[in-house]
């Protein structure tokens, strides 16, 4: 049954239809098989373009019925709802739906629980609405290799669970007594019975928002809304999941969150959040339930419970004597039975307890009870009172052991835990040491092999411990607990950092001034201790300055002006931390993280065994690191201008491989960065990639190209002319006999690459309904996926030419896309600044990586498929577990680079605007912001005051210009581009009678708005992709363009008509400018290997003059009051002054560190100002050509002395200095020790 009236797809009823699918546990030709339709047909329906005929919906159910895959009661109406979303003619046939239930067979039930251990075998007879198996995410369940007794409260857990439909069930109890265990063990016999499971431990306190984006990512069966921006809307989302699946929610350590004190069972401050959820799924309908364990019961749920109330709780007592006697075997224990019986009673029964008196017992008295009890009633106590002795017996090796697991708060292995010590002590040390803890049941196994972690009892209380010791020691004036240990591990899991700050840094300091006189005294004793610290050799200082400067940044949020000369700084990390004005003079730095020095990342790439990672920038750096991205290995100016998604490595690794929008194409030595060839394109490089062989190259770009190098020469061996126009990308086939290409025309073509033959078009794919731009293949070749402007992503046969699959979800331009090596996971990026992970095999969304909070351009998977690096307009690189979702690692970096100045109509007052979106005010004479616009949510291209000075305009590339009062700092209208909703602005103008305001853009044209009316007037098409600039005739008549189509336009000011067309240029025209009389126009550009600059006479359109010695690309040009005097700005940050007339170069001046970008003459003529890539304004006098004073915010590390500091490479000196530090000459220190 086709869908012909509809004019989308039906993802809801697909979603249905692979939900059905996987429940049965057939693949798509299983299914297709058992209702004699092909494969294909199956595919359709589940990607909702089509719809079973009724005969085939009959089997369907027939066979969902045989196979028990409906809840049990609610077969009829599970039915019902699938007939109609499958919009058949026919209503359905109620006597056929009733024989066919009359037919079911008894569903199986559970009986008498058994333990974990010899659960599998039962698995097979459980009752499941999902007979293809639940899915699972256990999260960091631990496992539970032993399981004693709780028969009777598994029996209980069961029935709520299963027979009585309880919504929320809390397991109670005190520490130690096995609820974790038992809700595990429960987890793993019920499973079976739901359609997911997910668990999820809350000793790390996460926010109740970061807890529900987290179950979201499992839950939801289509991608996730991203409107759910409050805490409301998510749990509504939450509910909605719960009553349409059958979920087992269950939340481990619940008392993470509560508040300690008189008034028991309250929420902590912060986590307000998690009260409503209780109440919540508590007092709403659904069908899942949501277990919980904690060691009080939650406030806000006691009045939701009783006996006959969907909300129940557990309370657990010691273990049953049966059990308490087969724990103490195993252990070997002896004594009579009387003797056991003491025991058992001394401890309550609590496992964890017995377990600790049991080593304890073992060692001390050979194994015998009888013994241990002599020593009286003194010997029984409270669990902490039993950790207690417990760790003061331990050695102090055990003991430092114990105390590192409570940092690093996750499962470590041995060559982990060593790394972290401040004193490496040899493997079979830490091997007894790890030993010597299990034995005492403090530690527990992890699921990655050879790891081990805490007890969730034992974590709770070595850290408390652990700030209750650093705390009365910093307050004596000591610090030997800091100094052994740090804290907040700058090199940890980003995750866990966080978690290490939140945890153990905040409490820290919240304990200290609670116990000072306020802020400043605590400030003062940091301080005081960092120069008690100073004088001692680096080994001595330990984690001690490290542990200080991280409660100095969290009590004044900066590190402005601090003095950490002479100090060794382990682990710190200083990533996104202001150091205005500090000292790391004689410092010496080991793992310590600060921000970098690049700007937004559009192209990432990892080389074929994950040796080396790359990053281009917006800027043209291209970065490389080595060691997982820990190590910066190289960093330079490749490029003049952005590398967008181009960017590649050879198959063995020695060679980098990157392209721009300035049209080169650049291949580079991986060792030393040296720079092998170059090659052209005559417009903007979009894309590159190797071949598998290594032995080509493939670029494309807007000159609608396709261009084929090889990679030892740089020869152009071939040139690929498209027909559809601009190509975005380009994708080799594993075994590079094919060659993908996706452009402007919404087609993909795969060329037929054989030796020096010509390439071959043997196959086009149509189905995007916007650009593609981007694509990847499957390992094995059979597949290819694409991303597109449609903000979908599809992978398609490309045998056979059909789309596959469509997976919709992203909520802008999907920009880059990239297929797992295993095969299994396809990801897609894009301006919703969301990375989506597709299961390729289920065909069905995954989960979102959120954390960007900029579009990501680029990502690429480690060889091993376990992570996916981002890079972003964020200015961050991002590393995410595949598995979790969670990112584990983020690179920083900080570059402002400025695009637009203007000067205010009284030439006191100058705007820009750049990449950091905001749009910023300046007293030229006071050097400073006078305020700072924010309303952009995406680079802001133009700035232009208007002619009587009362208003401003930006115009960005968020589709957006923006009207601004420059008095009041406010918006005053939103102008955009009524066609289409993604337009990026370019360069904005205001003609000189304040009457109209043009823009370029990207694709949409020259864009002129009546001022008067506020509404758009006309709309100039005839450049095809970039305009880069406008700019008004004096008398406003004429309106000039310029572009990447190398063409300089005229237009009449009033209707749009299109007047001229001046060619000449070789590509992209990036500036152009009039004549103070109007009778010549200058316009520069980027031309083969050297920059252009003409000049045009504007009555006939003739070229009179090409300037000669520019060696880069001119990006910006300003003609001076005077008609003869003309400024041009270049790509390599240079300015020159040039006699117009006759051509004659005046004065050369080194202007900025990368290209220039705008230049502006004052409204008096007397002064000029730029601006450029390296985010400063300089103000220059226009006849001396003198710089007369240069504005800028402060970077990072401005003016931050690393004199003498040691620990770091040259490499990153210099990311430091181009930050702001400075560098003098370095003075001898003599280090004594403690």
């Amino acid at each position: 049954m086709k869908r012909s009236s509809y004019g989308e797809r039906d993802y809801a009823f697909g979603q249905a239809m692979l939900s059905l699918r996987t429940a049965l546990g057939l693949t798509q030709a299983g299914l297709a098989k058992h209702l004699g339709v092909s494969r294909r047909a199956v595919g359709e329906w589940e990607v909702g373009s089509s719809y079973p005929k009724a005969e085939h919906l009959k089997a369907l159910m027939a066979l969902a019925i045989q196979h028990q895959a409906f809840p049990a009661g609610r077969e009829a109406e599970e039915i019902r709802a699938f007939w109609q979303a499958a919009r058949q003619k026919l209503l359905l046939d109620e006597s056929w739906l009733s024989a066919l239930l009359s037919q079911q067979l008894p569903r199986l039930t559970l009986v008498a629980p058994l333990p974990v251990e010899q659960s599998s075998g039962i698995d097979h007879v459980l009752a499941s609405p999902a007979a293809g198996g639940p899915r699972m995410d256990w999260g960091d369940a631990l496992a539970v290799p032993t399981f004693y007794g709780r028969e009777g409260e598994l029996a209980l857990l069961s029935q709520w669970m299963l027979q009585e439909r309880c919504r929320v069930v809390s397991v109670l109890g005190m520490g130690g007594i096995g609820k974790s265990a038992l809700v595990v063990s429960a987890m793993h016999q019920l499973a079976a019975h739901f359609q997911v499971v997910l668990f999820r431990s809350l000793r790390d306190a996460p926010s109740c928002e970061a807890l529900l984006d987290d179950c979201l990512q499992v839950l939801a069966p289509q991608p996730l809304d991203l409107s759910l921006a409050n805490l409301e809307s998510r749990i509504s989302r939450l509910l909605e999941h719960l009553r349409s699946s059958r979920v087992l929610l269950v939340l481990d350590n619940l008392e993470s969150l509560l508040s300690e004190g008189e008034v028991r069972g309250h929420l902590r401050p912060g986590y307000e959040g998690y009260a409503r959820l209780l109440r919540r799924v508590g007092e709403t309908r659904h069908s899942s339930c949501l277990l919980l364990t904690s060691r009080e019961k939650p406030a806000e749920l006691r009045a939701l419970e009783g006996s006959r109330s969907p909300v129940r709780a557990l309370r657990l007592v010691g273990l049953e004597a049966a059990a308490c006697e087969q724990l103490l075997a195993e252990h070997e224990l002896v004594g009579s039975p009387e003797e056991q019986v003491r025991l058992v009673e001394g401890y309550a029964g609590n496992p964890l307890a017995l377990k600790i008196v049991a080593q304890t017992i073992a060692e001390l008295f050979g194994g015998e009870i009888g013994p241990f009890l002599a020593g009286g009633t003194a010997v029984f106590g409270s669990l902490a009172d039993l950790l207690d002795e417990q760790v003061a017996r331990l050695s102090a090796l055990e003991q430092t052991v114990l105390s590192w697991l409570a940092i690093v708060r996750e499962p470590v292995t041995l060559e982990e835990l060593r790394a972290v010590l401040v004193a490496p002590l040899p493997g079979m040390q830490i091997l007894e040491a790890v030993e010597g803890l299990r034995r005492r049941s403090l530690i527990e196994r992890g699921q990655r092999p050879g790891s081990f972690t805490l007890q969730s009892v034992v974590l709770e209380y070595v850290t408390a411990e652990l700030v209750a010791q650093a705390s009365s020691e910093i307050q004596q004036g000591r610090l030997a607990r800091l100094i052994e240990h740090g804290l907040s591990q700058a090199q940890a899991r980003e995750d866990v950092r966080q978690a290490q700050e939140r945890l153990l840094v905040v409490p820290l300091l919240n304990r200290l001034l609670s116990a000072s006189l306020g802020q400043t005294k605590v400030e003062e004793l940091f301080l005081s201790l960092l120069d008690q610290l100073r004088p001692w050799a680096e080994e001595a200082q330990g984690y001690g300055p490290a542990n200080l400067i991280a409660l100095l940044r969290v009590l004044r949020g900066n590190l402005r002006g601090c003095d950490l000369s002479r100090l060794a700084l382990r682990g710190v990390h200083l990533q996104g931390v202001e150091m205005q004005d500090a000292s790391l003079v004689e410092a010496t730095l080991r793992d310590t993280v600060f921000t970098k020095t690049f700007n937004a990342i559009w192209s990432v790439a990892i080389s074929p065994r994950g040796t080396f990672w790359a990053a281009g920038s917006s800027r043209g750096e291209v970065l490389v690191w080595r060691q997982e991205g820990h190590a910066l290995h190289l960093a330079w100016q490749a490029h003049t201008d952005t590398v967008e998604r181009a960017l590649a490595f050879s198959p063995d690794e020695r060679l980098l491989a990157s392209g721009s929008w300035d049209g080169t194409i650049k291949l580079w030595d991986l060792e030393y960065g040296a720079l092998l060839w170059t090659g052209w394109h005559a417009d903007i490089v979009e894309s590159l990639a190797f071949a598998p062989n290594g032995q080509m190259i493939a670029s494309c770009g807007d000159d609608a190209t396709i261009r084929l190098w090889d990679a030892r020469s740089g020869v152009n061996v071939q040139t690929i002319t498209v027909q559809g126009g601009t190509v975005n990308c380009v994708a080799w086939s594993p075994d590079g006999t094919q060659l993908a290409s996706g452009g402007f025309d919404r087609c993909i073509r795969v060329w037929a690459l054989q030796g020096t033959q010509p390439a071959t078009c043997v196959q086009t794919l149509s189905g995007h309904t916007h650009f593609v731009v981007g694509l990847a293949w499957s390992p094995d070749g059979a597949q290819l996926v694409s991303g597109s402007c449609d903000r979908t992503v599809k992978v398609w046969d490309v045998a056979s030419g059909y789309v596959c699959q469509t997976l919709s979800g992203h909520t802008g331009w999907v920009m880059n896309v990239a297929w797992s090596p295993d095969g299994r996971t396809v990801a897609s990026a894009g301006l919703d600044d969301t990375i989506w992970l597709w299961d390729v095999k289920r065909g069905s969304y995954r989960t979102a990586l959120l954390g960007h909070t900029g579009h990501v351009y680029s990502i690429a998977f480690t060889p091993d498929s376990r992570h996916l690096l981002s890079g972003s307009e964020d200015r961050t690189l991002r590393v995410w577990d595949v598995e979790s979702g969670q990112c584990v690692h983020i690179i920083q970096g900080y570059a402002v680079s400025l695009y637009d100045v203007a000067w205010s109509p009284d030439g006191t007052q100058l705007v820009s605007g750049g990449t950091d979106t905001l749009v910023t005010l300046w007293d030229v004479a006071d050097r400073t912001p006078l305020k700072v616009l924010r309303g952009h949510r995406w680079v802001v291209q133009g700035v232009v005051w208007s002619p009587d000075g009362r208003f401003l305009a930006s115009s960005g590339r968020d589709n957006a210009i923006r009207l601004w009062d420059p008095a009041t700092g406010t918006c005053v209208q939103l102008l955009q581009d009524p066609d289409y909703s993604d337009t990026l602005f370019w360069g904005v103008a205001w003609s000189p009678d304040g009457q109209l305001l043009a823009s370029g853009s990207y694709m949409h044209g020259v864009q002129v708005w009546d001022m008067t009316t506020r509404s758009r007037r006309w709309v100039g098409r005839a450049h095809p992709t970039w305009v880069r600039r406008v700019a008004w005739s004096p008398d406003g008549s004429r309106l000039a363009s310029c572009g990447d189509d190398g063409t300089v336009r005229l237009w009449r000011a009033t209707d749009g008509t299109l007047l001229q067309t001046l060619q000449g240029h070789s590509a992209n025209v990036a500036a152009v400018t009039w004549s103070p009389d109007g009778t010549w126009l200058a316009s520069g550009g980027v031309g083969r290997s050297k920059g252009e600059l003409f000049l045009w006479e504007t009555d006939n359109g003739k070229l009179v003059r090409v300037f000669e010695g520019l060696p880069d690309g001119v990006y910006a040009v300003a003609w001076s009051t005077r008609r003869d005097l003309l400024v041009s700005g270049e790509s390599n940050g240079t300015l020159r002054w040039w006699e117009a007339q006759s051509g004659k170069c005046l004065a050369m001046r080194e202007g900025h560190q990368g290209a220039v970008h705008s230049l502006k003459v004052s409204p008096d003529g007397r002064l000029l100002v730029s601006c450029g890539e390296d985010g400063t304004i300089k103000v220059w006098n226009v006849e001396s050509t003198e710089l007369v004073r240069t504005l800028r915010r402060d970077r990072p590390y401005e003016r931050l002395d690393i004199t003498g500091l040691r620990g770091v490479t040259e490499v990153q000196k210099a990311t430091l200095r181009a930050l702001g530090a400075i560098e003098g000459s370095p003075v001898i220190i003599t280090q004594q020790a403690p």
